[in-house]
C-alpha cells in the first residue's frame, strides 16, 4: 500500500511539472504524459495483485496406493497463506460423487495454516484418478488437487460347511 502512494505522489510531480513548462504543449509532451499515467495505473494494479491471497499446498497429488474395494479411504491437504491478504476458500468440490470433501471454512491469515479433508468410497474395482477443484480468493483463484491409486476387489468370502 506504501509503495502505490510514493507511486502516485511521483506520478502526480511528474504530471505537475510537464504541465507547468512555459511552452506550448505539443503532441509529443501530451504522448508521454499519457504515457506516464498509463505506467501509474499499470504499476498500481501490479502493486495490489502483489498483496493477494496465496496458497502453498504440502502436496497437490496424493496416492492412495492399493486399497480394499468397500473401504473408504481418506487423507488431509494442507496449506499455507504465503499471501498478505486472508485466504477464503469459498468452494471445494470433488469432480464425482464417490469423493467427499471437508475443509477449513473461516479465513486464514497470512502464514497461517488450513486443511482440506478428501475421501474417497472404493466401491468400484480398479485404477481411478479424481479432481478436486478448489475455488477462493487468492491470486490463483482456481486450484487442482488429486487422488490417485487402485482399489483392488476383496477376495470372495467362503462358508464351509460340515
Amino acid at each position: 500500500m506504501y509503495e502505490t502512494v510514493v507511486n502516485y505522489k511521483k506520478l502526480k510531480s511528474f504530471m505537475t511539472a510537464s504541465l507547468q513548462l512555459k511552452n506550448k504543449s505539443t503532441p509529443m509532451k501530451k504522448i508521454m504524459i499519457l504515457c506516464a499515467v498509463i505506467l501509474g495505473f499499470a504499476f498500481t494494479a501490479s502493486a495490489q495483485d502483489n498483496e493477494k491471497a496465496e496458497f502453498k499446498f504440502n502436496e497437490e497429488k496424493h496416492d492412495y496406493g492399493k486399497i480394499p474395494q468397500g473401504t473408504p479411504v481418506t487423507t488431509v491437504f494442507e496449506f499455507t497463506n504465503i499471501g498478505k491478504e486472508p485466504l477464503i476458500l469459498t468452494n471445494v468440490q470433488p469432480t464425482c460423487g464417490c469423493t467427499i470433501a471437508d475443509y477449513t471454512k473461516t479465513p486464514v491469515k497470512a502464514g497461517e495454516k488450513g486443511l482440506i479433508k478428501i475421501t474417497y468410497n472404493a466401491i468400484a474395482s480398479g485404477p481411478f484418478n479424481k479432481t478436486i477443484v478448489v475455488t477462493s480468493n487468492a491470486k490463483t483463484p482456481t486450484k487442482y488437487l488429486n487422488i490417485i491409486g487402485e482399489v483392488i476387489t476383496k477376495p470372495a468370502t467362503s462358508t464351509s460347511s460340515n
